[in-house]
């Protein structure tokens, strides 16, 4: 993919999207992308490796979350795979403070190197594995915990309100739309509240996708 396709497919999938981004973004999502196929070839990142792929499904759908992160000072990606969706996020939004885990070791090489690559400062990569204990597991609380498709709801709102500062909020990347009804039963079960719920459809390929926000009591 030329510059020149990256940046009206970067445009173009924002503008369906509704997000706004600023112009130095699209060329370091290009050099992300290139620093991710560069490993990728070696060590197995990700499945999906098509440019225009990677376009849609790691960087257009991280950023479709600016709306529910905008505002925090400080983001937690738990099982943040490759680095999504917790680096472009930062790409957007430079001030924010953003600690991606994951507990795969080569995983977190990749975003450390990516990082450094991108000249990412307020960005760390953490090897550990969440199971509700962060302090004994090194895994500071945020303003704003972050998952895409890391396990089924319910698991997730089960771990999730350990890692979250007081007053902060739990932002659920969801593969399949839930109703109200699903979302607020959830909820209900582990003591926290719908803030927000926002289906969406990936402007490409047309896949459904579904952000919820929750807050604790």
């Amino acid at each position: 993919m030329d510059n020149a396709r990256f940046a009206d497919q970067l445009a173009a999938g924002c503008s369906a999207l509704g997000v706004t981004v600023g112009e130095d973004v699209g060329p370091r999502l290009q050099r992300l992308m290139a620093e991710l196929l560069k490993w990728n070839a070696k060590v197995n990142l990700t499945a999906i490796t098509a440019p225009e792929e990677v376009l849609e499904k790691h960087f257009l759908d991280s950023l479709a979350v600016l709306p529910e992160v905008t505002g925090a000072t400080t983001l937690l990606d738990l099982g943040a795979g490759a680095g999504f969706p917790g680096l472009p996020l930062k790409l957007v939004l430079p001030t924010l403070g953003v600690t991606l885990v994951d507990a795969v070791g080569k995983k977190v090489a990749f975003i450390k190197a990516a990082a450094a690559r991108l000249g990412l400062t307020g960005v760390r990569g953490l090897h550990a594995r969440a199971e509700g204990k962060p302090e004994t597991e090194g895994i500071p609380k945020a303003q704003v915990l972050i998952a895409r498709a890391f396990m089924d709801l319910p698991d997730w709102l089960a771990l999730a309100p350990a890692y979250v500062e007081e007053g902060g909020r739990v932002v659920a990347m969801l593969g399949k739309p839930q109703t109200d009804a699903e979302l607020a039963a959830r909820a209900g079960e582990r003591s926290l509240r719908v803030v927000s719920a926002r289906s969406y459809r990936l402007p490409f390929s047309g896949a459904e996708r579904q952000v919820a926000v929750f807050a604790k009591g």
